[in-house]
């Protein structure tokens, strides 16, 4: 399933700063940057969970959010993508 994850961490102070760090590179071990804040992530359910989990337990809930968009299987005619920086296929071949 495709599942995309939105966040926002309150960046003012240091230890804001490193959640907004642990949060992100966190997000990129599971999918793609699309947007500063914005990664979409193809994960089967458990990783989904764990996923979640994780990121729940590196950001402080009364000043930071976290949101997941679950796009689910049938994703590619749920994007529309307008503008720079072209999409790419999550399930698609990635070369590194």
């Amino acid at each position: 399933m495709l599942l995309l994850i939105t966040y926002d961490v309150n960046t003012e102070t240091p230890e804001g700063r490193r959640r907004l760090r642990l949060v992100a590179k966190k997000c990129v071990d599971y999918g793609q940057r699309v947007q500063n804040s914005v990664f979409e992530c193809s994960l089967d359910a458990a990783q989904a969970v764990r996923l979640q989990a994780a990121l729940l337990a590196l950001i402080d809930q009364e000043k930071d959010s976290l949101r997941f968009y679950n796009l689910g299987n049938n994703h590619r005619n749920k994007i529309i993508h307008c503008g720079a920086k072209r999409g790419y296929d999550p399930e698609g071949t990635l070369i590194v």
